[in-house]
């Protein structure tokens, strides 16, 4: 796999290697007052300027105590504050990246959060994905993560959205927010937060992280340039991973979240240097940091949800692959012509437990075993999610010609949780 830098620089062709400073301002106010006398204030996204009006954002005595360091610094002071109450920030994913974004989020007094997932929360969050313990096993990720900021800051409003982001909701998601934070892991749900951000004016705050790697940008801010102007086309399966398929440091997307967590009260304040037309990247393996700058491409930047490739919002790590629930798999195993098991997760994951009679083929030497696998008869590709056995479905049918692969959706933990089956170790 090509490290985040690599993978930026050739997919985008245009960005330069040299960190890039920008003027003072350049992004918007440095200050907390503007125009309207401190009652209203600029957000702006891919258009003309939206106005948030503040009238009842008034501060109690009870939460000037609780902010009392922010209303401290000149740069946010009251007003400042009122705005943060104000302010309907949309959180998409409440996972490694999510965590710790909602947490400084409702610790810093942002009067509305909306939290979209439509995830449980699997003992292997716990290594990363610092709202939930060993008791939240099994619970819904939204649900529990509001519970816990509630519990952190009360006088927030947390709305739960238990679902994904899908072409059918999100037009109603996010027209509802002032801006928008991007916390999932795969590329589908990215392309349609940027589209449907453009398509209603909204910032879209947007991180990413890879082993040991993270990156921020803030898209559609002011008239600047959006997601699709940085990545004009989806990444193809194998250079599109998840934590799921490579593994991450845990602490990783805590310092990426608190990045993302940063640049949305700097949108929300209008103060400093907002991160737009610049992709901020982070190695933790050196801790050097690095400044790219790319710039808006009208024709990219126009694309709304009306007007995009929705090509582009399909499972982009599974494109025309024909997936098969565990419940069917389960009925296909006791029959008398039971389909062919290939495990393609790592030898150490399959010698803790796998399905009975599964072959093992991983993914990292997949084509070394193409040989062995039966050219006629149903082939049932796992992993542990079903990201990672999706791509190779997708690489054994566009490489090898191979037309009867079935990817089994959610791989091991739905055949853990719905089936619940004996897996060998």
């Amino acid at each position: 796999m090509k490290s985040l830098a690599r993978r930026v620089t050739d997919w985008t062709g245009r960005l330069s290697e040299r960190p890039v400073l920008l003027a003072p301002g350049a992004y918007g106010r440095t200050g907390p007052a503007d125009a309207c006398g401190g009652n209203c204030w600029p957000f702006s996204g891919g258009g003309p300027s939206l106005r948030l009006h503040l009238s009842f954002a008034m501060l109690t005595s009870e939460e000037r105590q609780i902010y009392r360091r922010h209303l401290q610094l000149p740069e946010i002071g009251e007003a400042g504050q009122e705005k943060m109450k104000a302010a309907r920030v949309l959180v998409v994913g409440a996972g490694g990246l999510g965590c710790p974004i909602l947490q400084y989020l409702a610790a810093a007094g942002v009067g509305t959060l909306g939290i979209v997932d439509a995830d449980k929360v699997d003992r292997s969050n716990l290594q990363r994905q610092i709202l939930y313990g060993p008791a939240d096993l099994g619970q819904p990720k939204a649900a529990t993560a509001a519970q816990a900021l509630r519990r952190l800051n009360p006088l927030v409003n947390i709305e739960v959205h238990n679902c994904r982001a899908t072409l059918g909701n999100v037009r109603e998601l996010v027209s509802r927010y002032d801006l928008v934070i991007d916390g999932s892991d795969n590329f589908p749900t990215r392309y349609l937060l940027n589209d449907a951000c453009v398509s209603y004016n909204k910032p879209l705050i947007s991180g990413a992280i890879y082993k040991f790697e993270g990156q921020v940008s803030v898209f559609n801010y002011q008239g600047g340039p959006t997601y699709r102007c940085l990545f004009p086309q989806p990444p193809s399966a194998t250079e599109a991973p998840n934590c799921d398929a490579t593994g991450v440091l845990g602490v990783l997307p805590g310092l990426m979240g608190t990045a993302q967590a940063t640049e949305a009260l700097k949108v929300i304040l209008g103060i400093g240097e907002v991160l737009s037309g610049r992709l901020w990247l982070f190695d933790a393996l050196t801790f050097q940091t690095r400044t790219l700058k790319f710039t808006r491409r009208p024709e990219q930047a126009a694309l709304t949800l009306d007007t995009a490739n929705t090509a582009d919002y399909a499972d982009l790590c599974g494109a025309g692959v024909t997936s098969i629930s565990v419940t069917e798999l389960h009925e296909r195993l006791t029959s008398t012509h039971p389909p062919f098991l290939l495990d393609v997760r790592e030898p150490h994951e399959y010698a803790v437990g796998h399905l009975p009679g599964a072959t093992l083929l991983p993914l990292s030497s997949l084509e070394k075993g193409v040989a062995t696998l039966p050219k006629q008869h149903p082939v049932v590709v796992y992993c542990r999610s079903g990201a990672r056995s999706a791509q190779a479905v997708e690489r054994l049918q566009t490489n090898f010609g191979l037309t009867n692969l079935l990817n089994l959706e959610g791989g091991m933990l739905a055949w853990e949780s719905e089936v619940k089956n004996e897996v060998l170790g």
